[in-house]
C-alpha cells in the first residue's frame, strides 16, 4: 500500500481544476496570497515557540562537566 503523504502531479492538476470551478480564476491569486501570508505566520510561530523551547531547556540544564571527564584517571 502507498503511502498518503504524496499527491503526485494527478492529484495537483485536479486540486487546481476543482478550485478553479469553486473559486473561478479572478479569485484563485488573491486566495493564493492569503494561504502564502498564512503559511509564513505559522512558520514565524513555530519558529518562536522552539526557539523559545531551547532557551528555556538551555537555562534549566546542569552545566556540562567536560572538565571532570579529562581529570579521570585512565583504566
Amino acid at each position: 500500500m502507498k503511502p498518503m503523504s504524496s499527491i503526485g502531479v494527478p492529484g495537483l492538476i485536479l486540486l487546481v481544476i476543482i478550485a478553479l470551478l469553486l473559486f473561478g480564476p479572478s479569485k484563485l491569486p488573491e486566495l493564493g496570497r492569503a494561504f502564502g501570508r498564512t503559511l509564513r505566520e505559522f512558520r514565524m510561530g513555530a519558529r518562536e515557540i522552539v526557539e523559545d523551547i531551547d532557551r528555556d531547556e538551555g537555562k534549566n540544564r546542569p552545566p556540562d562537566n567536560q572538565d571532570a571527564d579529562k581529570k579521570r584517571l585512565p583504566e
